[in-house]
């Protein structure tokens, strides 16, 4: 086995080191350069910029934190002035009908003590006089009679109800309906019932989607609850109390209505009475030829929209008697009308060109 190689050559001398050349003394000089100049940057940033930064942050968080109190004041300020207002509203139309229902107290309770005189004034004069007498006292008999006939029957009157309408506020409506919107985590689940989808559509595997077919576009079972001649459809649930909403994506779509209706819609025949919106027993929004409308009863009243929404939201809310249509992207109410929904109420669908989708 060879040993290690000697220190010296053959001949007895030492060999001399190579010597570094210019380019790797430079290379090396350059590296220390920029290690400096490294150590430089980063002690600059820890001693100049990240404290500098460090004020910032505290600066913006300071006027975040302002920002939220004043924006959340001068709410709490609007909410608690409207409430002040819209209470004494409630209290005033109180006394108003209260006062109404008293004084109509008073009338009829003289109406009945001037009808119980006349009867007992009658009643004496048939029980005390002859035949001879009732003649002589048949014109005051008469003018009492005549002074009764002018008590009029009671007749409903609105003044003796609570005007609900004193407490419509628009800030009140608007707020509410934000904060509900921004606290509902997502749509619904809800399904379109299959007995129910009309044949001039077809419904996907998940009972989700709509698409229109000028032809029938599917031979389903007749049954009782399809339509047979509009291209409607009806969710599986029914919803009667709380609030509740969910979402449709309608951008494929330029002829649609969404909105709600009791299970008593009718299903078959080309009537209004099977027609959305064209009956007292739906409420839809309502897409046709660029326009838009809100249908109920066979009254419409267009909508005004600076452009088409992707989606569409239904909102309900049984405690107000209110059903809204609003834009989900941005939380604003397209469209709100008032009613006392007097039965559950189901997602209703039409479609007559291409599809809408309801969004998980």
């Amino acid at each position: 086995m060879a040993g290690p190689a000697p220190p010296f050559p053959a001949g007895g001398r030492a060999v001399a080191p190579a010597a570094a050349s210019p380019a790797e003394l430079n290379k090396i000089v350059d590296q220390c350069e920029r290690l400096q100049l490294q150590s430089a940057a980063i002690a600059r940033h820890v001693a100049e910029v990240l404290p500098a930064k460090n004020r910032a942050v505290l600066s913006a968080a300071n006027e975040a934190r302002e920002l939220v109190i004043q924006r959340l004041m001068f709410v709490r300020n609007m909410c608690e002035n409207e409430e002040q207002r819209l209470l004494e509203k409630v209290h005033t139309e109180e006394e108003r009908a209260h006062q109404s229902i008293l004084t109509q107290r008073v009338h009829w309770a003289e109406a009945l003590q001037k009808l119980s005189a006349l009867r007992t004034y009658l009643v004496d004069m048939i029980t005390n006089l002859d035949d001879q007498d009732l003649v002589h006292a048949e014109q005051e008999i008469f003018e009492r009679t005549e002074a009764a006939e002018g008590i009029l029957e009671p007749q409903e009157s609105e003044k003796l109800n609570f005007n609900q309408k004193c407490v419509q506020s628009p800030l009140l409506h608007r707020l509410w309906a934000s904060a509900v919107l921004c606290c509902i985590a997502g749509s619904e689940e809800i399904h379109i019932d299959e007995k129910t989808v009309s044949p001039h559509l077809t419904l996907s595997e998940d009972k989700r989607t709509l698409t229109f077919s000028p032809k029938k576009a599917k031979v389903y079972l007749d049954c009782p609850e399809r339509f047979d001649h509009w291209p409607n459809a009806l969710a599986t649930t029914a919803f009667h109390t709380g609030v509740c909403a969910w979402r449709i994506s309608v951008e494929k779509s330029r002829a649609y209505k969404l909105g709600v209706s009791y299970s008593s819609l009718q299903r078959k025949g080309s009537g209004n009475e099977a027609r959305l919106g064209y009956n007292p027993a739906s409420w839809v929004f309502s897409r046709y030829d660029g326009e838009f409308r809100f249908l109920h009863a066979g009254h419409q009243q267009t909508v005004e929209l600076i452009k088409s929404p992707a989606e569409l939201g239904v909102l309900i809310d049984f405690a107000g008697g209110e059903v809204l249509f609003y834009d989900p992207d941005s939380c604003a109410i397209l469209f709100s009308h008032r009613e006392t929904f007097t039965a559950p109420l189901y997602p209703v669908f039409a479609v007559a060109h291409q599809s809408i989708s309801l969004v998980h």
